[in-house]
């Protein structure tokens, strides 16, 4: 698990690897990834959008960016939490995922960028 905080605002990110699945002529590595937002400052926020880089050991980068989360803009009140669940595929045994939201402050309407933290996305077998 790893964690940043923004402007009051905590990433805690949990990852697990899936399965390998062919596509193709490659067989890629499906892992999937637990997000909770906990919203710890005073004012209500909105995820407006996600920015994602994907990078895996054969040194490509993949940029995901879009609205909301896996469908979502949540508003989230003080002291509450959003949790959601999403996937990724790389093609390799190792890699990484980092990005931000854009968030709206409600109160005022003001954006500001949480950071999502650096997690590592790696086969199990890898770690013996």
């Amino acid at each position: 698990m790893v964690t940043a905080i923004t402007n009051d605002i905590k990433i805690i990110v949990e990852v697990e690897f899936q399965q390998k699945q062919p596509n193709g002529n490659l067989i890629e590595n499906i892992f999937a990834y637990r997000i909770t937002i906990e919203n710890n400052s005073d004012y209500t926020i909105k995820l407006l959008r996600r920015h994602w880089f994907i990078n895996d050991s054969t040194f490509s980068q993949r940029e995901v960016e879009g609205e909301g989360v896996v469908g979502l803009q949540p508003i989230i009140e003080p002291g509450n939490s959003h949790q959601y669940v999403s996937g990724c595929n790389i093609k390799s045994d190792i890699g990484k995922m980092y990005g931000y939201y854009t968030m709206e402050q409600l109160i005022d309407g003001s954006v500001f960028n949480v950071t999502i933290p650096s997690f590592n996305l790696i086969v199990p077998y890898l770690m013996n």
